[in-house]
C-alpha cells in the first residue's frame, strides 16, 4: 500500500512516501520546504519531485495520505480523515491555533486532489487514551471537565516510536506484542516484569511521557501544547493566576495575553527576546545571562518531569532523548543528566559529545538506568498506523 504522510505545519511541508505492507514499512521518497506561503503549491512541487524521480506518476496511485493531526477533543486515535474530523479540528483551533488550521486545511486540499484516494488522520493525543484518570484531570468545576478540559498529551506518535524502538534495543519484544494486543482488545494484565521509560521529545515543540510496558501513564503536555515544558516560543506551565494578573497590571486584552503566551514566551521569552532557538542562546549564554536563565530554566523543567515520572513507575529502566534537541544537544543532556545520579541515571560525558543520526546508548556501564538517543520518526508511525486502519476496514 502507497501511503503518502503529509506534514503540515504553520509554515512548512514535509511529505515521506512509503510502500507499507504487513510488519513493514519502506521509505521510497521524502521532501519538505520551509516559509510555505500557499500549500498548494507545496503539494504539487511534492508531487512533482516524486515523479521526476520516477517513484510516483499521479497522486491516484497512492493508496492513502495519511496526517498527524493534533487536537480534536473528543475524536482521536487514527480514523478517516472525513467531516467529522474536520469538525473536531475546527472546534478545537483555538487550543492549537498553528497546528489545527494547517491541518484542516491540508485534508481538504487532498480531499480535492485525490477524491477517490483514502485519508487518514492520526491525533497526536491517540498514545494517552488509557492515561489514568487521576494523571489526566485537572481540579476544576464538573462544568469545565463536561466540555473537555483536562489533560491529552501530545507527540504522541514520537513517544510511542522511540518506545518501540527502545523496548526492541533492550530486549523487551513482549512489550510490543502487548501493546499491539492492548490496541484491539483493550488493557490486560502488567507483565510481572515491568518495563518503565521515560522519553524526551525536545525541540521547538517539547514534551516528556511516562510509560509503563508501552503504555503511557503521564505526561508534561495538557488541554494543549501550551502546557508543560517552555518551548520555543509558547509559555508552558504556567499559575492560572498570571493571565488576569498580567491583563489588569499591564493593561492587556485576552488577545494580546494570548499573543505573548503562544508567540513571545517560552525561550525567547526567558532570552528576553535574544532567540527561541537553542543553538544561538548557547553561543551567547556565557556572557547572556538571560540566555543562559533560558537554557538553565529548560533543563530544571525537564528534571522537574523526569523526577516525578520516576517517582510515579515507581524507578525506571530507560531514560530516552529524541528530537531536535535532545538528539543533538549534548549540551541539554549533561544539564539534566548530571543532576539525576541519586537516580541511578549516569551519562557517559565522552560517548555524549557523539554527534551522529544514529540510535546509540549514551549511559555508563554501571548506570542502573540506560540513556539513549533515539532519533524519531512520526511518520512512520502514521504510515503504519493508516495501514492498519484501512486493512483492519477491508
Amino acid at each position: 500500500m502507497k501511503i503518502l504522510v503529509a506534514n503540515f505545519g504553520s509554515t512548512s511541508f514535509k511529505y515521506r512516501l512509503f510502500n507499507v505492507t504487513d510488519g513493514a514499512e519502506e521509505l521510497l521518497g521524502k521532501g519538505g520546504y520551509e516559509r510555505v506561503t500557499d500549500y498548494g503549491e507545496a503539494v504539487d512541487k511534492a508531487l512533482k519531485e516524486l515523479a521526476d524521480q520516477g517513484i510516483l506518476n499521479s497522486v491516484n496511485e497512492l493508496d492513502a495520505v495519511g496526517f498527524k493531526t493534533v487536537q480534536g477533543g473528543a475524536v482521536s486515535g487514527c480514523s478517516e480523515a472525513d467531516e467529522r474530523v474536520l469538525k473536531a479540528l475546527e472546534d478545537c483551533m483555538a487550543l492549537a491555533p498553528a497546528h489545527n488550521r494547517p491541518y484542516a486545511d491540508g485534508i481538504r486540499l487532498f480531499a480535492e486532489l485525490c477524491p477517490s484516494v483514502k485519508l487518514a488522520a492520526l491525533f497526536e493525543t491517540a498514545f494517552y487514551q488509557w492515561v489514568p484518570l487521576a494523571a489526566s484531570s485537572y481540579a476544576v468545576p464538573q462544568s469545565w471537565r463536561d466540555i473537555g478540559i483536562r489533560r491529552y498529551g501530545f507527540h504522541g506518535a514520537s513517544h510511542k516510536y522511540v518506545n518501540e524502538r527502545v523496548s526492541a534495543l533492550m530486549n523487551r519484544p513482549e512489550v510490543n506484542i502487548r501493546l499491539q494486543h492492548l490496541y484491539q482488545a483493550g488493557p490486560g494484565a502488567i507483565e510481572e516484569k515491568p518495563f518503565r521509560v521515560i522519553s524526551c521529545h525536545l525541540g521547538g515543540s517539547s514534551s516528556i511521557t511516562a510509560t509503563l510496558n508501552g503504555v503511557a501513564i503521564g505526561t508534561s503536555m495538557g488541554l494543549s501544547p501550551q502546557a508543560g515544558l517552555p518551548q520555543s516560543n509558547r509559555v508552558g506551565d504556567l499559575d492560572s493566576a498570571a493571565i488576569p494578573y498580567a491583563m489588569r497590571s499591564l493593561n492587556l486584552s485576552l488577545e494580546e495575553v494570548e499573543k505573548q503566551l503562544t508567540k513571545e514566551s517560552g525561550l525567547l521569552g526567558l532570552s528576553n527576546g535574544v532567540s527561541l532557538d537553542i543553538r544561538d542562546l548557547h553561543d551567547v549564554a556565557a556572557s547572556n545571562p538571560d540566555a543562559k536563565n533560558a537554557v538553565d530554566t529548560l533543563a530544571h523543567s525537564i528534571r522537574f518531569y523526569i523526577g516525578a515520572f520516576f517517582a510515579e513507575l515507581g524507578g525506571l529502566d530507560a531514560l530516552v532523548f529524541t528530537a531536535g534537541i535532545g538528539e543533538n544537544d549534548e549540551i541539554v543532556r549533561d544539564a539534566v543528566c548530571s543532576k539525576l545520579g541519586h537516580l541511578g541515571i549516569s551519562l557517559n560525558a565522552e560517548t555524549n559529545l557523539i554527534r551522529s543520526s544514529e540510535e546509540r546508548l549514551l549511559s555508563t556501564p554501571d548506570s542502573a538506568v540506560d540513556i539513549w538517543v533515539i532519533p524519531t520518526d512520526e511518520e512512520r508511525v502514521v504510515a503504519r498506523e493508516t495501514y492498519r486502519l484501512f486493512e483492519n476496514k477491508n
